[in-house]
C-alpha cells in the first residue's frame, strides 16, 4: 500500500472521528440546555462521546503498529544482519504511533470527567 493511500485513509478516519465527536458532544450540550429531567441523557451522551473518541482514536495507532511490525518482519527476512538497526527503528516508530493513542485516551478522560 502506498504512503499516499495510507495518509488519505488516515485523513478520512480523522474527519470521521471529528464529526462523530462533534455530533456526540453537540447532543450532550443541547441536552444540558434543556430541562433538568434530561440530566441523565446529557451524562450518557458525554460518556458515549468519550467512548467514541477512544475507539476511533485507537484505530489509527492499531493499524500503524500492525503495519510497522509487518514491514519490520519483512525487512528482517530479507536482511537478518540488520536486525539491531531495524528493531531500534521499529520500536521508536511504534512508540510514536502509540503516543497518538495516548492522546485519544487523554481526550476521552477529559470528556468523561471534566466536561
Amino acid at each position: 500500500m502506498k504512503a499516499g493511500t495510507i495518509a488519505r485513509r488516515g485523513f478520512v478516519v480523522a474527519l470521521a472521528a471529528a464529526g462523530l465527536w462533534l455530533a456526540a458532544t453537540g447532543v450532550a450540550g443541547a441536552q444540558q440546555a434543556a430541562a433538568a429531567d434530561n440530566d441523565f441523557t446529557a451524562s450518557s451522551m458525554k460518556y458515549l462521546a468519550a467512548a467514541i473518541s477512544m475507539a476511533v482514536g485507537a484505530i489509527g495507532p492499531g493499524i500503524g503498529i500492525g503495519l510497522l511490525g509487518g514491514k519490520a518482519m519483512e525487512a528482517l527476512g530479507r536482511n537478518p544482519e540488520a536486525a539491531g538497526a531495524i528493531q531500534t527503528n521499529m520500536i521508536l516508530a511504534i512508540a510514536f504511533a502509540e503516543a497518538i493513542g495516548i492522546y485519544a485516551l487523554v481526550v476521552a478522560i477529559l470528556i468523561g470527567f471534566v466536561f
